[in-house]
C-alpha cells in the first residue's frame, strides 16, 4: 500500500474546525505550523491615518499528515469540509507521494510506523 502526505494551507481561523474534523474521522497524527504567504489575490491594501500600504503576506497554518493512500479522499473532504468559507483565501491542500516513514522509537517502517491505537487505519479494517 502507498504512502502519502498532505499538506493544507488554511486561514487560521479556521485551525480547531480542521483539526476537529479530522479528529472525528480518526486522524491522529499530524503536525501544524505557522506560515506567511500569498495566493492569487497577493494580498491587501489597508488604509489607515498614515496612508496605504499593502499587505502582501498573509499569516496561514499548515497542517501536515502522513496515511496511508486509501485514507486520502475521507481526509481531503474533512479538510475541505472545515476549512471552508466560500470566500477567496480559504486555502490550499497538496497531496504528495512518500517513500518511506520510519518510526525512531520502534524502528518500524512503513504502514506499520503508521498506525496509531484508535487512527483511521485502525477503524477502517
Amino acid at each position: 500500500m502507498s504512502i502519502k502526505k498532505i499538506e493544507a494551507i488554511i486561514r487560521p481561523e479556521k485551525l480547531d474546525e480542521v483539526k476537529k474534523a479530522l479528529s472525528d474521522i480518526g486522524i491522529v497524527g499530524l503536525s501544524i505550523y505557522d506560515v506567511q504567504g500569498r495566493g492569487r489575490g497577493a494580498g491587501m491594501t489597508v488604509y489607515g491615518r498614515t496612508g496605504a500600504y499593502v499587505i502582501d503576506l498573509l499569516p496561514r497554518k499548515v497542517i501536515a499528515i502522513v496515511l496511508s493512500e486509501r485514507n486520502v479522499k475521507a481526509t481531503v473532504d474533512a479538510i475541505k469540509k472545515a476549512a471552508f468559507t466560500g470566500e477567496k483565501g480559504d486555502g490550499v491542500i497538496f497531496v504528495y507521494p512518500v517513500e518511506n516513514v520510519i518510526r525512531i522509537s520502534t524502528n518500524e517502517e512503513g504502514q506499520e510506523a503508521l498506525t496509531y491505537q484508535g487512527d483511521i487505519d485502525t477503524r477502517r479494517k
